[in-house]
C-alpha cells in the first residue's frame, strides 16, 4: 500500500533496534495517558479540579484519539508517516515542558488532547517498527504485538506512579511522559523506517466526512465521559449532545454510503462477517472493563490505592504478556474463534471469583483472577486483529483504511462505555443497597447502639463534649454502611459481567458450530487461497 514502509532484508542487528524501538513506542502511546488515569484523584487536587473537570481530561484524549487514523492513514498515503510522527512527537514534547509551568485546567486539556492526537500515529508506527524486526513468514506475529502492547499501559502505569509522586507529586508524571516522548523521537530520527510510496491520496470529500464524524464522535466521548459524573437525567446538555451526536455520525456515514472512493466503506463494514467481528471486539472490550473499574473501585472503597496494589498489577501484566505469547505461539489458521471463546470463558470465570468480596478483600485476594483477565484480554485481541486484517486483505487493500477506523473505534468507545456502563451501573445498585441496609439501623437495635457507642468511644480522645462524640459515632456508622453498600454493588457489578461473559461463550459456541456446519474456511485460509490462485493466474 503507499505510505506503508518498504520491507528489505535486515541484518539481524537491525531487526533486534527495530524490534526494541517497536515496544518503546508501543509502550509511549499508551503509557503517558494511563498515568494520568490511574492517578486522576491527584490531578483534582493539584490542579483543583472538581469530578466533572478531571473527566474532561481523559475525554479530550480519546477525543483526538479516535479521530487520528482518520487522517493519518491518508496522510501517510501522501506525504509519508514518518514527517507526520516527527510534527506530532515534536509538538506533544512542546506542550508538555509547557504545562510544566502553567497550573490551568485548559492547559491541561490541551495536553491530553495532543497526547490523544500523537498516540494514534504512535500505535500504527508501533505495528510498522515490529514488522520490519520479522521476516516475512512471521511478519503477522509484528502486528499482533503491536496492537497489543499498549494495552500493558495501564498497570504498567499503576506500578510506576507510587514512586513518581513521591519523587515529585503530579508535575513527575509529566517529567516522565515528556521524557518517554522525547527518548521514542530520538530512537524514531536514530533509525527510520524504510522509505515507501506516496500517491495522491486526499479528496475534498473527506475533510466534509471528517468534520461531520469528528464532532459527532466528540460529543459521544463527552456524554460517555461526564454522564455517570453529572448524572444522565440531570443536565440537558447530556440529551441534546447525544441526539447531535447521532445526527452527525449518520449523516457522515450516509455521504459516505453513496460515495465512488469512499474514506470508510459502509458497504463491506456492514456484511455480516465484519459486523459480527466488531461487534464481538466491541462487547469483549466492554467486559474487559471489569480489571479496570470493578477490581480497582472495589480495592479502592476498601481504602487500598496504587502504592498497595503495585504487585497486583506486576502479576496482571506477567500473565497478559503471558496471553501475547500464547496468541502468538498457538496461532492455528484453521481455527481462529476458539482462542476468542476461550478468553470469554476465562473473564466469566474470573468475574465469579471476585463476586464474594468483603471489606476483607485485598490486592492478594484478586492475583489470580485478573491475571486470568489480564492473560484473556491479549490472547483475544490479537486473534481479533489477525482476523480483521485477513477479512481486510481479503476484501482488498482500498479497506485497510475502514478496518483500522472502525476497529480503532470498538477498542477505544468499548472501554470507555464498559466503564461508564459498569458504573452506572454500580451507582443504582448502591443505591437500592444503601436503601435496604439504612432501613434495618434503629437505635433501639443493641447492636446498632453498640457501634455507634463504639465510634465515639474512638473519637473521645479528640472531642470533648458528648454529644458531638454521639454524632461523629453516627457518622462513623454511617460511612460504614456506606462502604458495605458500596462492595456489594460492586459484587453485583461482577456478577453482571459473569453472566454476560457466559452469554457470550455460548453465543460463540453457536457461531462456531454454524461455521463448521457450513465448511467455512478461516479467513487467513482464505487469504492463502486467494493468493495462491492469483500467483498461479500470474504464472
Amino acid at each position: 500500500m503507499p505510505g506503508s514502509p518498504a520491507n528489505p532484508d535486515h541484518p539481524s542487528g537491525r531487526r533486534l533496534s527495530y524490534i526494541l524501538i517497536g515496544v518503546m513506542i508501543g509502550l509511549t502511546s499508551g503509557l503517558g495517558n494511563a498515568l494520568i488515569t490511574v492517578n486522576i484523584a491527584f490531578a483534582q487536587g493539584t490542579l483543583g479540579l472538581n469530578s466533572n473537570e478531571a473527566a474532561w481530561l481523559t475525554a479530550a484524549y480519546y477525543m483526538t484519539y479516535t479521530c487520528a487514523n482518520l487522517l493519518l492513514v491518508k496522510y501517510r498515503q501522501q506525504f509519508g508517516l514518518q514527517p507526520f510522527i516527527r510534527w506530532m512527537l515534536a509538538i506533544y514534547a512542546v506542550t508538555t515542558l509547557l504545562h510544566l509551568g502553567v497550573h490551568g485546567f485548559w492547559s491541561s486539556v490541551a495536553v491530553r488532547a495532543a497526547s490523544g492526537f500523537a498516540s494514534g500515529g504512535l500505535t500504527t508506527l508501533a505495528i510498522l517498527y515490529l514488522m520490519q524486526g520479522f521476516t516475512a513468514p512471521k511478519r503477522l506475529t509484528g502486528i499482533m504485538m503491536g496492537i497489543c502492547i499498549p494495552q500493558l499501559a495501564t498497570p504498567l502505569a499503576r506500578m510506576v506512579s507510587p514512586g513518581l509522586l513521591v519523587a515529585g507529586d503530579w508535575h513527575m508524571l509529566y517529567v516522565f511522559e515528556l521524557g518517554l516522548t522525547l527518548i521514542t523521537l530520538a530512537a524514531i530520527l536514530a533509525l527510520p523506517l524504510p522509505p515507501s510510496q506516496r500517491s495522491q491520496a486526499f479528496e475534498w470529500r473527506d475533510f466534509l466526512t471528517i468534520g461531520l464524524l469528528a464532532p459527532g464522535l466528540w460529543l459521544f466521548i463527552a456524554v460517555l465521559s461526564e454522564g455517570r459524573i453529572e448524572w444522565w437525567t440531570e443536565r440537558a446538555w447530556i440529551g441534546w449532545a447525544l441526539c447531535a451526536s447521532i445526527v452527525l455520525v449518520a449523516t457522515s456515514l450516509i455521504l459516505e454510503h453513496y460515495r465512488e472512493n469512499p474514506l470508510i466503506n459502509t458497504r463491506w463494514l456492514g456484511t455480516r462477517q465484519m459486523m459480527r467481528l466488531i461487534f464481538i471486539a466491541s462487547i469483549v472490550r466492554i467486559l474487559l472493563s471489569e480489571q479496570a473499574f470493578g477490581s480497582v473501585g472495589l480495592l479502592n472503597v476498601v481504602g487500598m490505592i496504587n502504592d498497595q496494589m503495585v504487585m497486583l498489577n506486576l502479576v496482571i501484566v506477567l500473565a497478559s504478556i503471558a496471553g501475547l505469547l500464547t496468541a502468538v505461539l498457538t496461532l492455528n489458521p484453521a481455527n481462529l474463534s476458539l482462542p476468542i471463546t476461550l478468553a470469554v470463558a476465562l473473564i466469566a470465570i474470573a468475574a465469579f471469583m471476585d463476586a464474594d468480596s468483603t471489606n476483607l478483600t485485598r490486592p492478594s485476594s484478586f492475583y489470580l483472577s485478573q491475571a486470568m483477565i489480564g492473560f484473556a484480554s491479549l490472547l483475544f485481541l490479537a486473534q481479533a486483529m489477525v482476523i480483521g486484517i485477513a477479512r481486510t486483505l481479503l476484501a482488498g487493500p482500498k479497506n485497510f483504511i475502514s478496518f483500522v477506523v472502525l476497529f480503532n473505534l470498538s477498542q477505544s468507545l468499548g472501554g470507555l462505555a464498559g466503564s461508564t456502563m459498569l458504573g452506572t451501573f454500580q451507582v443504582v445498585r448502591e443505591k437500592f443497597h444503601s436503601h435496604a441496609l439504612v432501613q434495618n439501623i434503629v437505635m433501639t437495635d443493641p447492636q446498632v447502639a453498640q457501634r455507634v457507642e463504639g465510634g465515639a468511644a474512638s473519637v473521645r480522645g479528640l472531642i470533648g463534649d458528648p454529644l458531638l462524640r454521639g454524632a461523629e459515632g453516627g457518622a462513623l456508622l454511617a460511612r460504614q454502611v456506606a462502604r458495605e453498600a458500596n462492595i456489594l454493588a460492586f459484587n453485583d457489578v461482577f456478577l453482571l459481567v459473569g453472566v454476560l461473559a457466559v452469554a457470550g461463550v455460548i453465543w460463540g459456541l453457536l457461531i462456531r458450530r454454524s461455521i463448521l456446519r457450513r465448511k467455512e474456511p478461516s479467513p487467513i485460509i482464505q487469504l492463502q487461497q486467494a493468493l495462491q490462485a492469483q500467483a498461479a493466474k500470474a504464472g
